[in-house]
């Protein structure tokens, strides 16, 4: 019995293909670390290798995606002029229990890429928002910085890192308990 040739649907498949593999990319990433195999990551999300590389020319450009994808996540949240930072920070929480490896890439010293810095600005972009409106900043105290949660939220995921992927959301929950009694009145 002959397995079915797939069928190439070409460039229509594209947004599909990037959408997979951007998916795939979190689950092996999540699993294996950064240092997955790429066509591990292609695989998994049902396409070649060079549907991979003409998305993603990079590991790091992949990992970027991921980020900027979550990035566009929480800038949809703060888009809502009634979200609260508490939600904010929540959301970021909880993607960090799914991704924390990615923020190694912020210890890769030879990274170039301007997009590393633009995902970060974006980031103390929406806590700065969120930071100096009364309204949404809730109970967080007065003085705390969008650079002291960004180091509190790399603290965690370096400690996610070191965290069995099962006990992951456990550690996380103690840690915000720790990040409201430092960040809060």
């Amino acid at each position: 019995m002959t397995t079915p040739r797939r069928t190439n649907r070409g460039p229509a498949a594209a947004a599909g293909n990037r959408v997979a593999l951007l998916v795939a990319a979190k689950a092996a990433f999540a699993e294996h670390g950064l240092d997955v195999p790429m066509n591990l990551i292609a695989r998994t999300a049902g396409v070649g290798q060079g549907s991979l590389y003409r998305h993603f020319p990079s590991r790091e450009a992949i990992i970027l995606a991921v980020f900027e994808e979550n990035l566009d996540q929480l800038e949809a949240m703060v888009a809502n002029v009634e979200s609260t930072l508490d939600e904010l920070l929540t959301e970021m929480f909880d993607q960090i229990v799914e991704v924390a490896v990615l923020f190694d890439l912020f210890r890769v010293a030879d990274s170039s890429d301007p997009r590393l810095a633009g995902i970060i600005a974006r980031l103390y972009a929406l806590l700065d928002e969120k930071l100096a409106d009364d309204s949404s900043r809730g109970s967080v105290r007065r003085g705390v910085t969008a650079e002291e949660i960004f180091l509190a939220v790399g603290m965690l995921a370096a400690l996610l890192n070191k965290t069995p992927e099962g006990e992951r959301a456990s550690v996380a929950g103690k840690c915000r308990g720790l990040l409201v009694h430092a960040l809060y009145d």
